[in-house]
């Protein structure tokens, strides 16, 4: 069965979190504009990832680039494969071909 859940990660002090729950959540909190990333499972052990979407008021800071190693660092942290749908991410693990990021990417 195929799910679509959108999944956010925000900078507080400099650091990143996600969401395990897969909520939207705010960037930065005070502010309504939303940071994203889509993914889908598209198997029990295998997600894609899809998209990242940021504001224009906050392109430019690197909050993709958060979003693209959260969502790795999970994919890592729950050993699972991941499917690179998103231009973004398969350019950010170009530019950071760490092992346990490519031991994990569905051919």
């Amino acid at each position: 069965e195929r799910t679509s859940r959108p999944a956010s990660a925000h900078t507080l002090g400099g650091s990143t979190r996600t969401s395990k729950c897969r909520q939207k959540q705010s960037l930065p909190p005070s502010c309504h504009d939303k940071a994203v990333l889509l993914y889908e499972y598209v198997g029990k052990r295998i997600v894609d990832l899809q998209h990242t979407e940021v504001p224009d008021a906050y392109r430019g800071r690197g909050i993709a680039k958060h979003l693209a190693k959260a969502a790795l660092d999970f994919v890592v942290e729950e050993d699972l494969k991941a499917h690179l749908t998103c231009w973004y991410i398969q350019k950010y693990v170009k530019e950071n071909p760490l092992p346990q990021y490519l031991e994990h990417l569905q051919p």
